[in-house]
Formats: structure tokens, C-alpha cells, sequence
């Protein structure tokens, strides 16, 4: 049973240290029943309280490693709504291929080589979700000679076991259990394996974990069993209410197949919005991929912490010491747009970025982080007059209202005001700076 808040309180230290974030142990011990924070943040409790506090203290949803040659780990939310808290472990998105493919190690080499560049992040798929029956454990060492990523094993108890066997020291996913084969997967699973589970309700779905539970295995997700987008959400976003008040039937990773519904773009973009922790494309395809990847950073990235790039001075299109020097802020998104312009456009250009924060240049500008003093640190922490021979520093137009100020802080330097929009920078720099 879960603890309340105040019964909580009497097993901690309270020294109200503040050490944790919180101002007393009381406001620290309301989040822990909550399930907003981790018993790992007070330093001072003792031994005995965590042992006391463990199913308090553990996240509602479990945490499910799919281990290969890298590792896909999803669970471990506690929250329902990002802006509560933040999500942590990004939906795994796995292609689905077939182990009877004569062109399997082709597919699964080009799948595994796509790496695409967003915002200096690199993107690629998690894993494969490899479907067969007989000729599973030679598909799976094919598919290992062209990748070392996860896998999601699919089909009967025996291919599925022939599959593991073939997987080494792998921790792979079975798919899946149902009421017909619960114990022989379970028994195939137990250390081994995470195990796939599904039914056609949430009530036959939480019996059939607690009993595959009982058999030993810890590590699940759970296949919702609905029939149409409608009803896997309303599953989907049933079973992270439920696990969130502690219903540990089925606090375990949703997978969804997006791959068998009739709009599969659609599908994913809901699965990856709406709780799932594994996704199965029906197939390798780039133009697909790339938006699903870029959704599920947008929904994964804590909104206290927006992407940033390192502050410093970035070299453009090989500039020389009389080429212009640029200033920006260190929010990602704020510095690829000034980055690829200034590139695009053939033009040689030193760029300052300034730590703002991971702020774009108004809201910093508006917040005190990006100011004439903060410019003028960053130009003289950078030594940025040892690069030029030429001192001229373009400012960008919305903050235009900083040039004075700046000519104060850098009184050698021309101060001029560039454009308000990135995309203006090319002919700006072309007409005015040549």
C-alpha cells in the first residue's frame, strides 16, 4: 500500500537541510507520495527508511532496458502531463522486418545507418522488431551482422525461443504473452527477456501480469489490445492514470504497432504523444521517421531546459580577420537558424554565442540574460579581437535598442544592427558589410 505524505514525514531525517530542493522535509515527503521526485534526493535518510520507503519511493511505471549493443530504456514516468514534471526515457521507435526477407541484412543496414542532424542532436532508429517462426535464430544473427541495436523478437513460443537463443547476452523483448501462452513465455522470459503482454481489456491485462509477475518476471510491457486509434487512447491514457495512483498491475511501458493501423504517420504521432514507450514502424522509410523523431524530442525535452548549444565562437565558412562577427544566443534552434543562413549564403562570419540562458534573443533580451554587458563579456572572454583585424560587431534587430550600450562596453568596436530575421542575414551581409 501506498504511504501518505505525513506518514512519509516520520520516516525522513527532518532537518529541513533543504539539500533536496524543497524548503522542509514536509513539502519533500508530499512530493514523494506524489510521485514527483525520487527518495535518492534527500541525502540524510537512513537505511532503514529506504527499505521502509521502497514501493514509495519507486517510479509508477517500471523501467525497461532493452539491451544490445546500445540500450533502449523506457518507463520510469511519473507524471501525466509534462509541464508537471518533465518525461524522461523517449519512446523507442523500432522498424519492423521479416526474418524470411531474402534482402533482412539489406534492409536493416540502410535502416541503421540513417543519422540526421536537428539542432546539433543526431537522430537514429532504437532498434528492429524482427518477425518469424521457424528461421528466427538465423534471421537474428543476420540482422546482427548489420546492426547492434535492441530487438523486439515476434512470434510463436518456438521461434521465439529459438530467437533468444540466438541473441547471446542480449536483453531483448518477447512479443508476446497472452492467456495462452502466459506461463511458457514467462518461464522463456524470466531473466532473460522483457516480456510483451496483451489482452483484450485492462482488466484481463492487469490478471495477466500479476500472474506472469508471479512467475518471476519483473520486466513488461503491456499491448493494449484495442482496435482503433479511439480506443488505444483512451486505454493508453486509462493505464498511466491507474499507474500513477499506484496501480502496479499495470505500471509497466506501453508498445503500440502504428505499423497496422490505416493512417501509420497518425497513429505514431499519438503513440509517441499519448504514453507509448515502444513504437513498431511497418517499415524503414525516411520521410516518416524524420517528423516522428523531431515530435518525440519536442514532447521528451524538459521545458525548464531548453536545447542549448555551448557558448563561444563559431567559425563560418573559413572566416578571415576582417570578416564581420555576429552575435546570438545560446538557444539551439536561435543558433542553426543564424548558423545555416550565414552558411547557406557562402559568407565568412565569426559567430559569438552568448550563454543566454537557452533563451532566443528576445525572451532573453526581456529577461536580463542577453544585454550589452553579457555581449561585451562574452566578446572579451572569447578574445575575440586576437581573430579580426577589422573590429565590427553586428548585433541582431530586435535588440537593437542595445547598440548604445554596447558602443560603451566596447568603445574600439563598430557597433552596427543586423536584421531581425535570421533569413534576411545573407543579403544583409552581402550589401552592407562588402
Amino acid at each position: 500500500m501506498a504511504l501518505s505524505g505525513i506518514q512519509i514525514y516520520k520516516m525522513l531525517p527532518q532537518t529541513n537541510c533543504k539539500e533536496c530542493g524543497f524548503p522542509t522535509c514536509r513539502a519533500f515527503a508530499m512530493k514523494l507520495a506524489a510521485k514527483q521526485v525520487e527518495l535518492g534526493t534527500c541525502p540524510y535518510v537512513s537505511e532503514a527508511s529506504k527499505k521502509q520507503l521502497a514501493e514509495s519511493a519507486a517510479p509508477p511505471i517500471r523501467l525497461v532496458t532493452l539491451k544490445a549493443g546500445t540500450e533502449v530504456k523506457a518507463g520510469n514516468e511519473v507524471c501525466l502531463f509534462r509541464h508537471e514534471k518533465t518525461f524522461y526515457n523517449k519512446t523507442g521507435i523500432f522498424i519492423r522486418v521479416n526474418a524470411s526477407d531474402p534482402e533482412l541484412a539489406k534492409k536493416v543496414a540502410a535502416a541503421d545507418a540513417y543519422k540526421v542532424n536537428y539542432v546539433g542532436m543526431d537522430f537514429t532508429v532504437d532498434g528492429f522488431a524482427l518477425v518469424g517462426d521457424a528461421d528466427m535464430a538465423a534471421a537474428v544473427k543476420t540482422v546482427r551482422g548489420a546492426t547492434k541495436r535492441p530487438l523486439i523478437l515476434i512470434g510463436d513460443t518456438n521461434a521465439l525461443q529459438a530467437g533468444l537463443s540466438a541473441c547471446g547476452g542480449e536483453t531483448p523483448m518477447l512479443y508476446a504473452a497472452d492467456a495462452s501462452n502466459a506461463d511458457a513465455l514467462a518461464d522463456l522470459a524470466k531473466g532473460k527477456a522483457s516480456l510483451a503482454v496483451k489482452a483484450d481489456s485492462l482488466d484481463a491485462l492487469a490478471d495477466l501480469t500479476q500472474k506472469i509477475q508471479a512467475k518471476g518476471v519483473e520486466d513488461m510491457a503491456l499491448d493494449l489490445g484495442a482496435k482503433n486509434m479511439s480506443e488505444w487512447l483512451t486505454r493508453s491514457t486509462q493505464v498511466r492514470r491507474l499507474a500513477l495512483k499506484n496501480f502496479r498491475a499495470l505500471g509497466y511501458p506501453v508498445i503500440a504497432f502504428p505499423c497496422d493501423a490505416k493512417d501509420e504517420a497518425v497513429a505514431a504521432a499519438q503513440a509517441i504523444s499519448k504514453y507509448a514507450g515502444f513504437i513498431v514502424l511497418s517499415e524503414f522509410k525516411p520521410e516518416l521517421l524524420y517528423p516522428l523523431l523531431v515530435l518525440r524530442e519536442n514532447i521528451y525535452t524538459d521545458p525548464q531546459k531548453p536545447i542549448q548549444v555551448t557558448p563561444g565562437i563559431y567559425e563560418i565558412n573559413q572566416p578571415k580577420p576582417e570578416s564581420p562577427v555576429l552575435v546570438t544566443t545560446n538557444f539551439s534552434i536561435t543558433y542553426f537558424a543564424v548558423a545555416n543562413e550565414v552558411e547557406g549564403s557562402g559568407q565568412p562570419a565569426w559567430l559569438v554565442v552568448t550563454d543566454a540562458e537557452g533563451m532566443s534573443v528576445l525572451t532573453a533580451w526581456a529577461a536580463g540574460k542577453f544585454d550589452a554587458e553579457r555581449i561585451a563579456k562574452a566578446i572579451k572572454g572569447f578574445d575575440v579581437a586576437s581573430k579580426v583585424s577589422k573590429k565590427r560587431v553586428i548585433l541582431p534587430g530586435h535588440v537593437a535598442v542595445l547598440s548604445g550600450e554596447l558602443e560603451a562596453e566596447l568603445p574600439d568596436w563598430e557597433i552596427r544592427v543586423g536584421p531581425r530575421e535570421a533569413v534576411d542575414l545573407p543579403a544583409f551581409m552581402k550589401q552592407a558589410l562588402n
